[in-house]
């Protein structure tokens, strides 16, 4: 395959330097070459392929490695706690490890800040941690950890062997608007060879504010000197050139610095400014009106104080639009500030545009919607509702709910920022009552949003409300019901929690699901759940066959359930179960060979938080299985085994584990992790009891598994053995 024409290229393979096949050839993207040499070939280390040009220049070459031991690397360990970390250098590095791999539920800040208990004057944890507010657009607290690094480090040497804190802090006094000292403070760091080509910038971005080009053109050529082909330095020195009337030489960089990259709008743009419309217009076209192309292009002009290019810039991606976003019109409004004029239009134009998709990430996005906020005489919820989800996303949570409480004061209409407020209130201050009231709030604004139904229902399953209740509410909202696989699984996990499994059987019978993150397992899940449920009905009225097939049919997935069956899954119960249909029959011998399957598999207790980890029903079928087998002591022995694990894990304290990249489920609200451990541990000793025949005990624990959680289908499928099914299944 090649990424160009190559007309008779030469392509030959090699055993030792002799040549084993040689063709002349033309290859092209459209038109690879192909070919068999060798069905097998014994000795693969010892041949060579190469293609060449015509012009002889070897184009490729590729020769397979002799096969070698190799010694397998440590396993990776996870992370100490942060009071467990030995060292302030092992503290700095693992929350700098987390950081880089974005850790899911380990905070690299809890690291930088038990270091610097520990050492207040570290110099990395202190640019870490300020680094990390700088990025979450909290300048005021980033400021005094960067002063701090930097007094540590010129207490012996003025100028410092590290100056990535002068340069951060230099950053955040620009967001700070201290201009003066932010100059003097990137100054002091252009010494350091490493960061020399981003401080001139800086400093000329800023000489750029002041108009005074002529120095601004000095700094980006020392800029240039250090990073050549730093795009966004020479996009500085083609509008300084312009600014200078030195238009033939800007002209001459801007087209030198696009044959480099073509990607370089802004360059295209300046040719614009000089009368090159038709290259501006190609460049145009390329950048297929998206929107946040130019807004980051724009603010590269706001940045260096251009603001007359910014709005034109801008303007360019309105003309002839009908709905633009609304971020584009707060940053006009800013922009338009900045240079004195009316604003007012843009605001309402903002804040009459869709709030869809506005997810400002920028830093300088950050900063026009506070100055919005700052300056609107009228209500602006867009802004606050922008601004909200900017902190949100940066873990900013307090900022975040203050933020969407202003929105949903000004806009109460509005619904989701009700629905926003429901995820702060519950998952991170802990108001369950509020969240509830937000998010019912939320969905009586706008019934037809199946995100919000299916997160209602979710809360409301959390809540242990009515399940009977929450299954009317979803067959009312059928429509939005069938729009999520999720929503639509909770409707068949209903059906089966109410004992309608022919109804659950139907429903997933007429979907292809598709699988989605949180949610393994799960439709396959109910699948197996209907069918053995039903299983167990026939057997208690003795039609054996019709249980036979029902049984035999839950060890196959249909393709439409989107997930097949994991290598290894224990089907204890479904051995168990065949067994009783072949004794039924009056087939020992079939009964008993899957009796003693019955019995195989993991029969130690764990903790089960993954969809994959193993279940305690398994180990309770083992142990059935054992007395059908006249086992009994072994099926006491797995039974009390239950019990034991039970009563000795009740009460642990459950962290997630440091490898952790999945949970059983979809978690729109965070779960109490110490009382699903509770749940799970009294649900084995609950089986346990039940294997045991001890009724009282069992009836006991599951009663309490069901105060808890009203929706454990593990009881409702086992309690009904109390009640109904003790001579058959135990």
């Amino acid at each position: 395959y090649t990424m160009a024409e190559y007309p008779n290229a030469v392509v030959q393979v090699l055993r030792n330097h002799e040549v084993l096949f040689k063709i002349t050839v033309d290859i092209s993207p459209e038109h690879p070459f192909q070919t068999t040499l060798f069905e097998k070939e014994e000795q693969p280390g010892l041949l060579k392929l190469q293609v060449f040009s015509s012009a002889g220049i070897l184009l490729v070459e590729y020769q397979p490695e002799a096969p070698t031991e190799v010694e397998i690397p440590e396993a990776a360990q996870a992370a100490k706690s942060p009071a467990e970390v030995e060292n302030t250098e092992q503290l700095y590095l693992t929350g700098l490890h987390l950081e880089q791999y974005r850790h899911a539920t380990f905070l690299a800040t809890d690291y930088y800040e038990e270091a610097l208990q520990r050492d207040p004057k570290d110099v990395r944890c202190n640019n870490a941690l300020g680094l990390w507010y700088y990025k979450r657009g909290q300048w005021n607290k980033a400021e005094p950890f960067f002063r701090r690094a930097i007094d540590t480090l010129t207490q012996r040497n003025p100028n410092p062997y590290e100056a990535e804190p002068l340069y951060n802090l230099g950053l955040c006094l620009v967001q700070l608007e201290q201009y003066e000292e932010a100059y003097t403070t990137f100054y002091k760091c252009t010494w350091n060879a490493a960061l020399q080509d981003v401080a001139y910038l800086e400093l000329a971005r800023l000489d750029c504010r002041k108009a005074d080009f002529i120095t601004a053109l000095g700094h980006i050529e020392k800029s240039l000197i250090r990073n050549a082909h730093g795009f966004t330095a020479r996009h500085l020195k083609v509008l300084i050139l312009r600014k200078l009337g030195r238009i033939t030489e800007a002209t001459s960089y801007a087209r030198e610095s696009l044959k480099l990259d073509l990607f370089q709008y802004t360059l295209a743009f300046e040719l614009g400014q000089m009368g090159d419309n038709k290259t501006w217009l190609t460049y145009q076209e390329r950048m297929r009106d998206h929107v946040h192309t130019y807004l980051d292009y724009t603010l590269d002009y706001v940045t260096a104080g251009q603001y007359a290019e910014a709005l034109s810039l801008l303007d360019a991606y309105i003309e002839n639009k009908i709905e633009i976003y609304a971020m584009v019109y707060f940053l006009r409004a800013f922009i338009q500030a900045k240079t004195g004029r009316a604003y007012a239009k843009d605001l309402k134009k903002a804040e009459e545009a869709s709030p869809d998709f506005l997810f400002p990430n920028r830093l300088a996005e950050k900063k026009v919607l506070e100055w919005v906020i700052q300056q609107s005489a009228h209500p602006c919820p867009n802004a606050y509702y922008a601004l909200g989800n900017f902190w949100y996303a940066h873990r900013q949570y307090t900022e975040a709910i203050s933020c969407w409480e202003k929105a949903a004061e000004q806009a109460p209409d509005f619904p989701t920022v009700w629905r926003n407020l429901t995820l702060a209130y519950h998952n991170k201050v802990q108001d369950i009552p509020k969240a509830l009231a937000t998010l019912e709030k939320a969905y009586a604004l706008d019934p037809s949003d199946s995100r919000v139904l299916m997160e209602l229902d979710q809360l409301y399953k959390k809540l242990n409300h009515d399940p009977l209740q929450r299954l009317e509410l979803l067959e009312k909202q059928w429509p939005q019901t069938l729009e999520r696989d999720d929503l639509y699984l909770e409707s068949i996990t209903l059906y089966n929690q109410l004992g309608h499994h022919e109804k659950a059987l139907e429903l997933l019978a007429q979907r292809q699901f598709h699988p989605w993150e949180g949610g393994e397992g799960k439709v396959t899940t109910q699948y197996r759940i209907a069918l053995t449920e039903l299983a167990k009905k026939k057997l208690e009225a003795k039609a054996f066959e019709q249980a036979l097939i029902l049984l035999q049919k839950a060890q196959d997935y249909p393709h439409n359930l989107g997930e097949g069956k994991l290598f290894g899954t224990p089907e204890n119960d479904l051995f168990y179960l065949l067994g009783l249909a072949y004794g039924g029959l009056n087939d020992e011998h079939t009964a008993r060979e899957y009796f003693e399957k019955a019995t195989q598999g993991q029969s130690e207790p764990t903790q089960a938080i993954f969809y994959n980890d193993a279940q305690p029903d398994q180990i309770f079928y083992q142990g059935l299985a054992r007395k059908k087998l006249g086992d009994q002591g072994g099926a006491e022995r797995l039974f009390k085994r239950l019990i034991a694990f039970g009563q000795a894990h009740l009460n642990d304290d459950i962290k997630l584990d440091y490898f952790a990249v999945s949970l059983p489920d979809l978690l729109v609200f965070d779960a109490d992790l110490n009382e699903r451990n509770y749940i799970h541990c009294l649900y084995m000793m609950g089986l346990g009891y039940l294997g045991l025949v001890e009724v009282e005990q069992a009836h006991t624990c599951f009663e309490k598994v069901l105060e808890l959680n009203v929706n454990h289908l593990g009881v409702y499928q086992h309690k009904a053995v109390l009640e109904v099914d003790k001579a058959n299944l135990v």
